[in-house]
């Protein structure tokens, strides 16, 4: 298996950023559209536990806007043509903690899909290690 061929790299870059701009403009549509649409996706929150799109959206739907968001060491990941992962910190939480986000994105046949997402907020580790 081929990782990280950069057209695909390319498409899931376009569709993170998407996403992370709707995320930013609390904008509910664009979120739902980039979730599979499907009774078997996941987004494990900060808070929150959801099971299926029509969880998803209804959480997606309480969204504010969150201009202050800062994501650090952005990592996107392709396997083959049609998967990939993004993983990503993020700042905009309280001093001494670390907010972390993962998806699964998979090529469906309308676009690329988030089908799995997990966002947790931790104490900042002492060592981030690579």
């Amino acid at each position: 298996m081929e990782t990280n061929r950069p057209e695909v790299l390319a498409e899931v870059w376009a569709a993170y950023r998407r996403y992370e701009d709707a995320l930013l403009a609390a904008d509910a549509a664009t979120l739902d559209d980039l979730f599979w649409r499907d009774g078997r996706t996941i987004r494990y929150g900060a808070d929150e536990i959801l099971y299926g799109h029509p969880a998803i959206a209804a959480f997606n739907a309480r969204r504010r806007l969150n201009p202050e968001r800062v994501l650090v060491d952005t990592v996107v990941t392709s396997y083959g043509a049609d998967f990939a992962t993004a993983s990503t910190l993020f700042t905009d939480v309280p001093d001494g903690r670390i907010g972390r986000q993962m998806q699964s994105w998979v090529r469906m046949p309308d676009g690329w899909r988030v089908v799995a997402a997990h966002v947790s907020v931790i104490d900042r580790p002492k060592e981030i290690g690579r």
